[in-house]
């Protein structure tokens, strides 16, 4: 890791644990895996702004992270020296970006079919579900989750029917008929692992990476354009930052942020992996000279 790499690391990992671990100790946490919650407001959304997901910061960044996070790498990486930009190391980072983004859609997207981390909450025992008129949750096929299918009375009217035409409340009088509430539905009950997070420490990696880059040239070549986009990276830098404290405090299970953070720091790995391997194959500069070497040059002095 680079000298700017390593502190926002740590930094990550201590804005996580501890944002967690204030989470719990003060039950500020909503669980997005509990169908009974994730549907309705944060608790604390009227008196922590940052509790509501509608907040600017959530909106606006948040959700378009990877758009954000590829136009600061891009703008960055293109208006570097040019010498730079045509070095073996640019080429790197640009191959690690496009790898990156690759992972992001196989963990998020697509992958032969539902994405990984949607393979996880289902394989964890989640159900693809709608909220009902009585409050409780319906559960209706993984399919229409995975293909995020829009269920209403006109797209899907054998399913309305037969909700409403159930005879749980010619059993109990007392009871009304589960129907459901149109809508999208959501995968719940399982291991729903923050994609916030996940994304986030891709992000804040890969800006970290560029900037060590950008500082690792005198400043004297710079342009005009670079110094600004340097400033932008460095800002975004921070907002993810920000922005993983927010979700730590306030949304997922404790375990869920864990392992968005493990997995985002190994979706990194991988793509570090191959120079890795290729630094370890090259042989090192300042290798011992071997002893019947030194006793000859010994001799000759």
């Amino acid at each position: 890791m680079s000298s700017i790499q390593r502190p926002a690391f740590y930094g990550l990992a201590a804005i996580v644990v501890l944002g967690t671990a204030y989470s719990v100790a003060y039950g500020t946490y909503l669980d997005t895996s509990n169908p009974l919650l994730s549907h309705l407001p944060h608790p604390l959304s009227t008196s922590h702004y940052f509790a509501s997901k509608k907040n600017f910061l959530n909106v606006y960044f948040v959700k378009k992270a990877w758009g954000w996070t590829s136009a600061a790498f891009l703008l960055s990486w293109f208006t570097s020296p040019g010498g730079q930009r045509r070095s073996l190391g640019a080429t790197r980072r640009l191959i690690t970006y496009l790898a990156l983004t690759a992972l992001w859609l196989v963990f998020t997207g697509w992958f032969f079919g539902p994405a990984i981390l949607e393979r996880i909450v289902v394989a964890s025992g989640g159900e693809c579900v709608l909220p009902g008129t009585s409050g409780l949750p319906v559960t209706v096929p993984n399919e229409f989750c995975f293909t995020k299918s829009t269920i209403s009375t006109q797209s899907h009217p054998e399913l309305f029917t037969q909700f409403s035409t159930t005879n749980v409340g010619d059993e109990d009088p007392s009871l009304k008929p589960l129907v459901l509430i149109e809508g999208i539905p959501r995968l719940r009950k399982g291991h729903d692992v923050s994609g916030h997070i996940f994304l986030l420490t891709m992000s804040i990696l890969l800006l970290a990476e560029q900037l060590q880059a950008s500082f690792n040239v005198d400043q004297k070549f710079w342009g005009a354009l670079h110094k600004v986009v340097v400033i932008l990276n460095a800002a975004l830098l921070v907002v993810w930052m920000w922005a993983s404290a927010t979700t730590s405090v306030y949304f997922h299970s404790p375990l869920e942020k864990f392992t968005g953070l493990f997995l985002g720091f190994v979706a990194y790995g991988l793509t570090q992996l191959p120079y890795y391997f290729e630094s370890r194959a090259q042989p090192s500069s300042t290798q011992p000279i071997p002893l019947t070497e030194r006793s000859s040059r010994t001799k000759s002095q």
